[in-house]
């Protein structure tokens, strides 16, 4: 495929949103006009799972698809070697112009440890306005120094009616909107010129705090009775491992951090509600993104693609946030991805892994893998080449201390997943969760102990013994950069 010929690369990547958030996903709460639009012309895959519960593990596994594991990169804090390869540097070799607005995050990126900015190897991107969130935390916040332009200052207040929601900044000065305001002048910028692009739009929403605008969050509170509470029996956390319990008492193990026994009905309805209004003005900033795309005519030459780097708990199991735990409101992300006149619109119940996108991409565009990758091409199933309904016999998901959250005992988690069972594995401790999906969707019950599921825990243990075996890095001499 000549240069001239290859399409441009619209990616949006939201943080930390989990797959039940939009109308195309059954939610029947939020308003994703916008993005429901894009699922009727595109394919909506049902079951997308990311390689890690957290974001840099996650980010770096979907960027260079390679596992967590393997590209050394297995926790908040770590850096991404040098010599890892991301699919935004091979674009870049292949003619493409690259653009980011907000988080990449797959350097280390707390203000203490980067005092200026994250880390960056050769990342292929020509355009960077960097954001990792919008907190005035950094002097090369490009966010908080657009705000300075404005002549705006970044506020956030306590909502009345919850100490866990916030009131964030409004629609006009919000960081979703510059997201957005960047990705729309690349698009207008570049249209005119003759390489194809690839733009990277990576919101911090709908990451907690949990802090839309007043006027979103608005839309919900006269119907906040009929939002839905968690997903949690009392009682249940007793049979599943440790880490849940601990994070039940307080998120992240931090002290007064997401206190779910405390909370009341009403403060559970206000989070989802504030994270629904999230996601609703990521919906409108899309709908202002892909506007752009056709008044520039280039969305019949544009792929799009809407996901996320991992989920959220909301409450549901008793647990906020994120952590080491596998359910799927923490592993199962939305994705959708769309190409008009190329690729058919229709929903795919096959078994993904977030990292299959980097060569998905690779063969679309005719270009060669580089050695070391390991996930497996969606562009069969795209192109109408293979059955939409199947890709992966099952689905892996690591959590190695990925977060520094619990120090006795410390985490090390592996999961494998078929439509069927879930399986997680925490090495070390003698204790694990498996669940029947079948029976009990929800993900109540832990039949671990349980002797009637003995046979099927030995088979899904050798699957998982067999998927750690085979992410182990395929070139074995590669010397990490750290």
């Amino acid at each position: 495929m000549s240069t001239r010929q290859r399409p441009n690369i619209l990616w949006i990547c939201t943080d930390q949103q989990r797959f039940d958030t939009l109308g195309c996903y059954g939610n029947q709460f939020v308003r994703t006009p916008n993005l429901d639009q894009l699922a009727q012309s595109g394919v909506v895959f049902e079951r997308s799972f990311t390689q890690s519960p957290v974001c840099t593990p996650s980010r770096a596994s979907f960027l260079t698809g390679r596992y967590p594991r393997t590209t050394h990169c297995r926790q908040n804090g770590q850096s991404i070697p040098a010599n890892e390869v991301l699919i935004t540097q091979l674009l870049a070799e292949a003619g493409y112009t690259c653009g980011l607005s907000g988080k990449l995050h797959i350097s280390t990126c707390h203000p203490q440890a980067c005092p200026t900015t994250e880390r960056r190897i050769n990342d292929g991107y020509a355009e960077f306005h960097w954001s990792h969130h919008p907190a005035p935390d950094w002097p090369t916040n490009e966010y908080v120094n657009w705000l300075l332009e404005k002549g705006v200052k970044f506020e956030q207040s306590r909502s009345p009616d919850s100490k866990y929601v916030q009131v964030g900044m409004p629609v006009e000065y919000h960081q979703t909107t510059w997201c957005a305001q960047k990705a729309i002048n690349f698009i207008e910028a570049n249209h005119t010129f003759e390489p194809p692009w690839l733009f990277s739009i990576n919101t911090f929403d709908p990451h907690h705090p949990f802090d839309p605008p007043e006027k979103y969050l608005q839309r919900y509170l006269h119907k906040l009775d009929d939002v839905p509470l968690p997903n949690y029996t009392e009682g249940e956390l007793s049979k599943k491992p440790i880490f849940q319990q601990i994070d039940h008492r307080q998120a992240y193990n931090i002290p007064e951090n997401y206190l779910f026994p405390e909370m009341s009905d009403k403060d559970h309805r206000l989070i989802r509600a504030a994270y629904w209004a999230m996601i609703d003005l990521i919906d409108e900033q899309v709908g202002r993104i892909l506007a752009a795309l056709e008044g520039t005519d280039q969305r019949k030459n544009t792929i799009v693609i809407f996901m996320s780097d991992h989920g959220e708990m909301l409450g549901d199991h008793g647990i906020y946030l994120k952590g080491p735990y596998f359910y799927e409101p923490a592993i199962r992300i939305p994705l959708i991805i769309s190409w008009p006149n190329v690729i058919k619109s229709g929903r795919s119940e096959a078994l993904i892994e977030l990292m299959d996108l980097a060569p998905t991409l690779l063969d679309i565009l005719e270009l060669e893998h580089p050695l070391g990758m390991q996930a497996q091409s969606l562009w069969p199933m795209l192109s109408s080449r293979a059955d939409l309904n199947h890709h992966r016999n099952d689905v892996y998901c690591e959590y190695y201390n990925a977060m520094p959250c619990h120090k006795d005992p410390v985490p090390h988690a592996t999961m494998v997943g078929t439509r069927r069972y879930k399986l997680v594995a925490f090495h070390g401790l003698d204790t694990g969760e498996l669940y029947d999906l079948e029976q009990d969707p929800n993900e109540t019950t832990n039949r671990w102990d349980d002797p009637e599921y003995d046979s099927v825990k030995v088979k899904m243990l050798k699957r998982l013994c067999d998927r750690m075996a085979w992410t182990v890095d395929p070139l074995p001499m590669r010397q990490a950069a750290w």
